[in-house]
């Protein structure tokens, strides 16, 4: 067993190490005739990058898409799409001095325990250079979702806390968020986090974020009782990413110190049979099925585990030792999770749309 692929109907796979020749992946399920080419997936990938500013890893990797298959004049054929990136600036030297210790916080000792073997340059495959073609495959999910639900689908993800500050709700703009290198959608949060990200960068050290994420436009009836609920398959997606620990839909841990009577989302008539709802408590999800409100869900990343700050280890034979890890990285790993949080959100939601066109047929409005 691998687990290198998620979904079902809607199915990717990915493969390749960060210090690799290249990066790839395997889409499958997607219909035919959806409008899909590469600049579409290059939008995509451009908001992980990295290097677009001091905040993130200074590795210059263009991450430029190849499409190889699935894809004929700008429409997909109903095959497999199967896509690449070429890594062009592995400093793999950087890695020399962990060759034989484990960096703590990493997956190095875990990867060690259970092959026998590990790829320590920049961590291999556990590193997440990976979450690339997630966001690849995340573009196609994105093309199967407006092709099917129209323009009003729309997948947005931000960041709403970092180091334990978060934004102030009320001063919400979607607008402000690709207008800071944050991802943050209230201008005055991101002024703060660039002092504060600052002088972790400056200090060796590394802060964590909270990210969220929310698909607008999407109808009542996605999901699978008991064992495929939608909102299971989310938390898992998303709990896949690197480096989270800890996800929650609509309120998630909130609604446990609130009553009752305060976590209902009372819905009142609407238009026909569709009820409007006064609150989304629930994050759109009722029962583990689509209620039509917006879907909400949120995910806590842990600070980068790699540090220039001197840490105490062992080495793969045993021994005690010190380690300080070299090499580009990013000071809040969170930031780039953002549109790796989007894409994992679109790949759930078009597999369940698939899904529910194999059982019911079309969506019931």
């Amino acid at each position: 067993m691998s687990f290198n692929s998620f979904g079902h109907s809607f199915r990717f796979t990915t493969w390749g190490e960060s210090h690799g020749p290249a990066i790839g992946a395997v889409v499958d399920g997607v219909p035919p005739l959806i409008p899909l080419d590469e600049a579409q997936v290059q939008a995509r990938l451009n908001r992980r990058r990295p290097g677009q500013s001091r905040f993130t890893t200074q590795r210059q990797e263009p991450d430029q898409i190849k499409i190889l298959s699935g894809v004929f004049e700008g429409r997909t054929t109903g095959t497999s799409i199967g896509m690449v990136i070429e890594n062009t600036d592995q400093r793999s030297r950087d890695y020399g001095e962990i060759l034989d210790r484990y960096r703590p916080g990493h997956a190095d000792y875990t990867y060690q325990a259970k092959y026998g073997t590990r790829d320590y340059r920049g961590g291999g495959r556990s590193s997440a250079r990976e979450t690339a073609m997630r966001v690849a495959a995340g573009a196609v999910a994105e093309a199967v979702l407006s092709s099917v639900l129209g323009p009003a689908c729309q997948v947005r993800g931000a960041l709403v806390a970092m180091g334990g500050d978060a934004v102030d709700r009320s001063a919400w703009d979607w607008n402000q968020v690709d207008a800071n290198p944050f991802f943050c959608p209230d201008a005055a949060a991101a002024e703060r986090w660039a002092v504060t990200l600052d002088a972790a960068r400056k200090a060796g050290s590394s802060l964590g974020a909270v990210i969220e994420v929310v698909a607008d436009g999407i109808p009542a009836g996605l999901g699978e009782p008991i064992y495929g609920k939608l909102d299971s398959d989310l938390a898992a997606a998303l709990m896949s990413i690197n480096a989270v620990k800890g996800v929650e839909i609509g309120d998630g841990f909130a609604a446990a110190a609130m009553r009752g009577e305060d976590a209902h989302d009372r819905m009142y008539p609407g238009n026909g049979p569709t009820p409007r709802f006064e609150t989304n408590h629930a994050g759109g999800v009722l029962g583990g099925i689509s209620s039509g409100q917006p879907v909400v869900a949120r995910f806590a990343v842990k600070p980068t585990s790699s540090l220039l700050i001197p840490q105490p280890s062992v080495k793969v034979t045993g021994e005690a030792v010190e380690v300080r890890t070299k090499g580009r990285h990013d000071p809040c790993v969170g930031i780039r999770a953002v549109p790796v949080g989007e894409a994992m959100m679109a790949i759930v939601l078009a597999d369940h749309l698939l899904r529910n066109r194999g059982q019911v047929g079309e969506i019931r409005r």
